[in-house]
């Protein structure tokens, strides 16, 4: 049997606000094995992108545990955390999170720098080929259109090769046409580093591209395992 890559058991988020306690999360079980690809749908409030934070180690769970890439978040300090994330996982936001003092080469071999990469600057000129950005290694996001510094964010996210890939609304902030192909480009990508991919999306036609869909409602689970019309 084949072990899962994120597995939650009974998690639950709650928040403080300047009202009290607010519950983000509850009760949520789930599995996904490696090399998937997973949409996470819902109404806006839902829980979607909490859920991905929390997969990503990048919010802590209030009750139950999440296990990520064979580790118990819960027991890791920030630090352990970085370190998990660095290479292991690639995390793509709506907003494009580039350094903006940065050229798009550096963008994208800074963190394989951290992560220990050799020839950081050549793997990260290659992986700007790969989502056709060559013409653009000098320049900086001030420079770029939205569409090619989500093509910058792609490229960050998937040059060291990682074994899951997270990505919110990776085209909120896009023209249809240029999100289709950022899209395009994430599932081509994913799947040429064998990834298993989890999609946070409010896009129907979208989630069908994933092999599973999994639907939330006011925290909740509400369909715990939709199989996709079609694979991507």
């Amino acid at each position: 049997m084949t072990s899962s890559i994120v597995s939650l058991h009974n998690v639950g988020l709650t928040l403080r606000s300047g009202t009290g306690q607010v519950e983000i999360l509850r009760d949520i079980s789930l599995d996904i094995t490696p090399g998937e690809s997973l949409a996470l749908v819902g109404p806006s409030g839902s829980g979607k992108s909490s859920l991905l934070m929390l997969m990503g180690g990048l919010e802590r769970a209030s009750a139950g545990r999440v296990t990520t890439l064979g580790q118990d978040l819960d027991r890791l300090d920030e630090d352990a955390l970085a370190r998990l994330r660095r290479g292991a996982m690639g995390v793509v936001f709506q907003s494009f999170n580039l350094i903006p003092t940065m050229t798009a080469l550096e963008n994208v071999a800074v963190p394989l720098e951290l992560a220990g990469v050799p020839d950081a600057a050549a793997s990260a000129a290659a992986q700007l080929d790969a989502v056709g950005l060559s013409a653009r290694a000098g320049h900086y996001p001030s420079q770029m259109s939205g569409g090619e510094q989500q093509r910058v964010a792609l490229a960050r996210a998937t040059a060291p090769r990682p074994r899951l890939i997270l990505a919110d609304e990776p085209t909120g902030n896009l023209d249809s046409a240029t999100g289709a192909t950022i899209i395009d480009l994430l599932f081509d990508l994913s799947a040429q580093h064998g990834a298993t991919l989890i999609l946070v999306t409010h896009d129907a036609e979208l989630a069908t591209r994933c092999s599973r869909i999994v639907a939330l409602r006011d925290g909740r689970i509400e369909a715990a395992r939709i199989e996709a019309g079609q694979s991507a």
